[in-house]
């Protein structure tokens, strides 16, 4: 059962979260806080008590845009504590996904709140929470940390960015290819390949970019040089091949 803080300086939303939150049957209780700082202190007398003392909380549903201190700006003050509560925004605007991102959101749910999606979102947040306090003894795989936010419909989803074979550039888009289909998202390839290149993603044309896990084949043949990742046969440019080749060695002889 969750012990839930929803967190929203305009009266009607924070009543209409509460009341789903406490509709909800995997939630065992939800406070409400009218602005962030006023949340900030709630959270402190919840660290103060300890996961499993009276004033505990599992996890913040939180609004972006606030006067004062805004949903983000608390959101990277929790990533200071040693044990913060998890995180899920709860935002009339789709701008914001990127940094929710960055800041190990649990999920990114878009107003008006609909019954089911606020469910799923309960759902992740209540599954991490069992993860995290599962005994130790116990053999538990943690799902990636590390996801990104695309839009499917009006619904924020979170990619797995292990799951991601390769990304193609689409003008100041990037288009995130997984075996379970593509998504687009408004980040420059060039962003991209800078954030992930420690998780084994290396440019091998102007347009696309390739997860070293995912490479099938280095196929050469009158001297051009593609790979299969996956399905899907690949050009590398000239440019980038011996740096690719090199990386591939490496990779299958460490």
């Amino acid at each position: 059962m969750l012990r839930a803080l929803a967190v929203d300086d305009e009266k009607p939303s924070l009543e209409e979260l509460l009341y789903l939150l406490n509709a909800d049957p995997r939630v065992d209780s939800a406070e409400g806080a009218s602005d962030a700082t006023e949340a900030l202190r709630r959270i402190n007398r919840a660290l103060e008590s300890g996961p499993d003392g009276p004033e505990a909380i599992d996890v913040v549903f939180l609004d972006i845009q606030m006067a004062g201190l805004d949903g983000l700006d608390l959101a990277r003050l929790l990533t200071g504590f040693a044990r913060p509560p998890l995180v899920v925004f709860v935002t009339a605007h789709e701008g914001f996904a990127v940094q929710a991102f960055d800041l190990k959101a649990v999920d990114y749910v878009l107003k008006p709140v609909r019954r089911e999606r606020l469910a799923e979102a309960i759902r992740r947040a209540a599954q991490l929470r069992d993860t995290a306090t599962a005994p130790s003894s116990i053999p538990v795989h943690e799902p990636d940390p590390d996801q990104i936010p695309v839009e499917l419909g009006g619904v924020t989803r979170f990619v797995a960015v292990d799951d991601i074979t390769h990304v193609e550039a689409q003008g100041d888009y990037a288009r995130l290819h997984t075996p379970q289909g593509s998504h687009l998202v408004r980040i420059p390839l060039s962003t991209l390949e800078e954030r992930w290149r420690a998780r084994g993603f290396v440019r091998i044309h102007r347009r696309h970019l390739v997860a070293l896990r995912h490479v099938g084949e280095l196929r050469l043949d009158a001297g051009t040089v593609s790979v299969l990742v996956g399905s899907v046969e690949l050009q590398v440019s000239r440019r980038h091949a011996r740096e690719l080749r090199d990386l591939l060695m490496r990779r299958t002889t460490s």
